[in-house]
């Protein structure tokens, strides 16, 4: 099978909720935990690969199942047959995404993936070697069994990538397709760097041949500077652009920055005294 940064396949060991990517933003082999195979999610972001997308919330998860999969593909790790099937010199485990095709934290039974595959990747040997993250829109952070979620993340050195892609509500609704309050979600990033280390992550394109307005990369700077200057303390930012094809209706409409304007925005970032990551 190709194993590249262009394929995100959800099955690529045909299972449920584990599958493994090679990963821009981890800088390689990255374990997914996918929460939402009914690829249903709350939002709609319309750069978002997920084929057949739509809306709702996670489903049941399995436990037991999560955890035989999990397990599964660890000891294909630790034995090699996993960096053999994918064609790779070897499998290096650089994190552990908890994630997938809609938004992890909707699942009811989130609190206890975090354990289970903090657990895991202790029994593994990875615990110092391989990063936990959580990678989310952060709309559920306000519920209780969410931010026990997060300090069980916190408590296992994990860290927060919590999705922030523009600063106005007008920008938002256009990327997200969600009515969103720029002041609400930086409560929301408030409660999530005080329970668990916490990066900001945007995603930044082209619309229709047109990169994004000067007053709205402004607006997204100035919600940084408003988190700083409210004692948000955040581990970081990633900006990143669009490493595979878009599956929403808007996808013909989007086009890839080029990475000096990336590396730009970054600068203009790490002028808050940030740190930046930037992934063109």
């Amino acid at each position: 099978m190709p194993f590249s940064t262009d394929d995100h396949r959800r099955d690529a060991l045909g299972m449920k909720h584990v599958y493994p990517v090679l990963s821009r933003r981890s800088g390689g082999l990255s374990l997914g935990i996918n929460l939402n195979p009914d690829k249903a999610c709350n939002w709609r972001c319309i750069y978002c690969q997920v084929e057949g997308l739509q809306r709702g919330h996670a489903p049941a998860i399995d436990l037991a199942l999560l955890e035989d999969e999990l397990a599964r593909v660890l000891r294909s790790v630790a034995e090699g047959s996993l960096a053999h099937r994918l064609g790779l010199a070897e499998a290096v485990v650089r994190d552990f995404a908890i994630s997938g095709d809609g938004e992890p934290t909707s699942a009811a039974e989130f609190p206890e993936v975090v354990e289970l595959v903090a657990e895991l990747r202790r029994a593994a040997g990875l615990e110092n070697k391989s990063a936990l993250v959580l990678i989310t829109n952060g709309s559920f952070i306000g519920h209780e069994r969410v931010q026990r979620g997060l300090k069980i993340l916190a408590r296992h050195g994990g860290e927060v990538w919590f999705k922030q892609d523009r600063g106005s509500a007008a920008a938002l609704r256009e990327v997200n397709s969600v009515p969103l309050d720029p002041a609400q979600r930086l409560e929301l990033l408030r409660t999530a760097a005080s329970l668990c280390p916490t990066r900001v992550q945007s995603a930044w394109f082209t619309l229709d041949g047109q990169l994004p307005l000067e007053t709205e990369v402004t607006a997204w700077i100035d919600w940084l500077r408003d988190a700083l200057a409210h004692g948000v303390d955040l581990a970081g930012v990633q900006l990143y652009g669009l490493a595979r094809p878009s599956h929403q209706p808007e996808a013909p409409r989007l086009g890839q920055p080029t990475p000096s304007w990336l590396e730009a925005l970054g600068d203009r970032v790490r002028e808050l005294g940030l740190d930046v990551r930037v992934n063109p």
